[in-house]
């Protein structure tokens, strides 16, 4: 199954570059010309930031998008494997691990020139930054957890991806993408920080732009609860593994 996965997110890669004539190039630019987006507007408009809010803002997009992107992608996998499916028998986990490694890999692109980018603005690099794998990988657990189960209910409910994207835009505004957490009032930032990209994304702002550790308790949270999840869906996916290609042949 490993060998189809790579196989499979290597061809899928190809075959989405070759849709731009920028190619990979667009993965970069992407995130760029979004960040420009909100800089433009909350930066000169609404006259909000100040200094350092681009690398603030271009942080929070880039840990946002990848989220997004992963989440937006996962619910459909399997009924886009429906070609496939019919075909020969494919377990079903390939397909949305093949999401997951795509997006995974743009994701490594794109914080790469992010780094660079901190380090050319004069972000150097701190002892804190040894954490940043830590929440790497917590925020991975939470991307493949939520989309695993939303892989295993949509072929049940497909109108459900429709749902997700309206979820996903507000659940951006709800996260400190473009405004700091310090900026919720004290009494409702409890509230706020049981949204988990909320607190993923401050982290990666103590980490990368002021050089300090995250919030330990919450990233163990929902790492824990991340890794229950993605068991517990796993699970559930391999039971309905012969489900599956009926579901798909009616959608």
């Amino acid at each position: 199954m490993i060998d189809l996965v790579l196989y499979k997110t290597y061809a899928d890669l190809r075959a989405e570059a070759a849709k731009t004539y920028v190619n990979y190039l667009w993965w970069v630019l992407d995130p760029i010309l979004s960040m420009l987006v909100f800089y433009v507007v909350f930066g000169f408009i609404f006259h909000r930031g100040g200094e350092g809010y681009v690398p603030f803002l271009l942080t929070g997009l880039v840990a946002w998008t990848w989220y997004n992107q992963t989440l937006s992608h996962a619910g459909s996998t399997i009924l886009n494997g429906k070609g496939l499916i019919n075909q020969v028998y494919v377990p079903k986990l390939v397909f949305p691990l093949v999401t997951f490694l795509t997006d995974l890999t743009k994701f490594a692109v794109v914080l790469c020139v992010l780094l660079l980018f901190l380090l050319i603005s004069g972000y150097s690099p701190s002892a804190s930054w040894l954490a940043l794998p830590l929440v790497l990988l917590t925020q991975l657990l939470l991307c493949m957890a939520l989309g695993l189960v939303l892989a295993a209910i949509v072929p049940y409910l497909p109108d459900l991806k429709l749902l997700v994207g309206h979820l996903l835009h507000l659940q951006f505004f709800l996260s400190g993408v473009f405004y700091s957490a310090n900026d919720i009032p004290e009494p409702y930032r409890f509230w706020f920080f049981l949204n988990p990209m909320a607190s993923l994304i401050h982290d990666y702002h103590v980490i990368l732009l002021k050089g300090g550790w995250p919030h330990w308790g919450r990233l163990t949270v929902i790492a824990l609860l991340s890794l229950l999840v993605l068991t517990l869906a796993t699970i559930l996916i391999q039971r309905l593994d012969q489900v599956y290609p009926r579901l798909v042949r009616q959608a």
